[in-house]
């Protein structure tokens, strides 16, 4: 015989022991299980019964107030097989080859685990072991592509085969190519290949401008040497701006990308491709969730150019600016804040003879809306040189129309795979002068950028592109004539004021 439950106590399936109820629990009594029964099935059939087609007046009022119903296609999941089998072929793998001296890269390590520089931009190569020989060390990267004509030209990031000694293409049906680097253009981080091969597979290209935030993208590539990996994710915001990249509007992803994806395609649902994959934001070295993509636009102007005319031009407005922020808004009568702030104007420039003033606040350039600063610097470079352009600004508390003529920004950053630009002198280095866009922190103006280091005493000193060189011996230098000069009457030692970054160091040199 069963032992009797008390009221109020139920018998556990899971534990036999009796446990203590709620007041719900007591509704659980042999009467109370009828009960409930017969209201579960009153409650289902006249769920049943109004689905059917009988509703109250009040329903019906809340149908009509109803938001419209989300669809299926853009809440389940998407299916992206398609696209990878019809594009995965037109994806290729690049692994370079090149040298370096060792006392480039005898340098202390600023981003360790603890640095406060360990939050910074990442542009994805992935470097083999170097093996030293007599000083230099032998380097080797992978990085990705993707064939956008069938007779060969490849398209992939200018960081991964700048200063490569040989670069490789390999399809995914295993050939290999050598490839020639037609032209790179550093500022928007874009270079063109060409290889000795007919017929190829190609991929689509989209327009970026029509890709909206939140709509699915994905990736192929190959991270860490694994070809033609595919990841996916969404698009997080266009237009992004990062640190010396003012040229281009990055486009913003949570996509998968890591060592070796640099220069690989991203699609949209299409299958089109809409990005070139560049750089994370990362404070591990790894993916956390923030990559960037060159919009496929900008990279396809420069291919044009670079095929067309060996080099790329960029127009050049002449102003420096600033994001305007509530109070700025506020001081200057604006209703909200939007457009760019100019700063200053450089003598002479274009901006200049406009009439544009420092205080001025652009709103539009050729019609399209300033609705932040970094917008700007982009528009103006994909105008070509010489084209007469309107600017509406905001003056003395309303809008004011400028007709400017765009100037051409100096070619500092594209270039046609020569050694045109081979470093000499006694100190083995090539270098230009300053831009005025380039001003340096602090009180002056002089310097000489470092464009490229060959063998010899500065670069056993340590000295390396994208450093700027100040001073030689106390002596300030703006030209690479005076740069030579100064050299010559040095001696056999001296001294260069080098910037580097926000650092400012002597490097003492010995001339052998």
């Amino acid at each position: 015989m069963e032992p009797e439950i008390p009221d109020g106590m139920y018998a556990s399936r899971s534990h036999p022991r009796l446990v203590k109820t709620s007041l719900a629990g007591k509704l659980f009594s042999r009467q109370g299980a009828v009960l409930w029964a017969l209201l579960a099935a009153f409650s289902t059939g006249y769920a049943f019964y109004d689905h059917a087609g009988i509703t109250t007046a009040k329903a019906e009022s809340q149908l009509r107030d109803a938001p419209p119903p989300v669809s299926r296609s853009v809440v389940g999941a998407p299916d992206f097989t398609g696209i990878v089998a019809a594009n995965g072929p037109a994806v290729v793998n690049i692994s370079v080859t090149g040298t370096m001296k060792a006392a480039q890269m005898d340098v202390p390590d600023f981003f360790g685990e603890d640095s406060p520089f360990s939050e910074f931009f990442h542009r994805f190569g992935i470097p083999g072991a170097p093996a030293g020989n007599g000083g230099r060390i032998q380097s080797h990267a992978e990085g990705s592509g993707f064939i956008v004509s069938p007779d060969g030209i490849v398209l992939t990031n200018a960081h991964v085969v700048a200063d490569a000694d040989e670069v490789v293409v390999k399809l995914t049906d295993r050939r290999e190519f050598k490839a020639k680097v037609i032209g790179l253009d550093k500022t928007a981080d874009v270079a063109v290949l060409r290889i000795d091969a007919k017929n190829l597979p190609t991929v689509r290209i989209g327009n970026p401008q029509e890709a909206r935030v939140g709509e699915w993208v994905l990736a192929i590539g190959s991270p860490f040497g694994f070809e033609n990996s595919v990841t996916a994710g969404i698009i997080s915001a266009k237009s992004r701006t990062l640190p010396d990249e003012g040229y281009v509007p990055f486009m913003q992803t949570d996509v998968a990308i890591n060592p070796g994806n640099s220069g690989g395609p991203l699609f949209n649902a299409e299958g089109e491709v809409i990005g070139i994959n560049s750089q994370i934001y990362t404070r591990s070295g790894g993916y956390q969730g923030l990559s960037f993509a060159i919009p496929i636009d900008v990279a396809m102007n420069v291919e044009q150019q670079l095929l067309t005319k060996g080099k790329v031009s960029r127009g050049r407005l002449g102003v420096m600016i600033q994001e305007v922020d509530q109070g700025l808004a506020d001081s200057f009568g604006l209703g909200k804040p939007q457009g760019a702030l100019v700063a200053s104007v450089e003598p002479g420039s274009p901006a200049a003879r406009a009439g544009i003033e420092a205080g001025d606040v652009i709103l539009k350039f050729n019609g399209k809306p300033i609705e932040s600063s970094s917008t700007l610097p982009a528009l103006v470079a994909t105008t070509r040189p010489g084209t007469e352009s309107h600017i509406e600004v905001w003056r003395h508390g309303k809008p004011k129309e400028l007709s400017v003529r765009i100037g051409e920004v100096d070619n500092i950053a594209s270039a046609a795979a020569s050694k045109a630009n081979v470093p000499g002198g006694k100190l083995g280095l090539a270098v230009r002068p300053l831009l005025p866009q380039e001003k340096l922190p602090g009180d002056t103006n002089h310097g000489l950028v470092v464009e490229n280091v060959s063998d010899g005493p500065a670069a056993q000193a340590g000295i390396r592109p994208g450093d700027v060189i100040v001073s030689v011996n106390g002596i300030w230098v703006d030209s690479a004539d005076q740069l030579r000069i100064e050299v010559a009457h040095a001696g056999k030692t001296l001294a260069l004021l080098v910037q580097r970054g926000e650092q400012r160091l002597f490097v003492p040199i010995r001339i052998s």
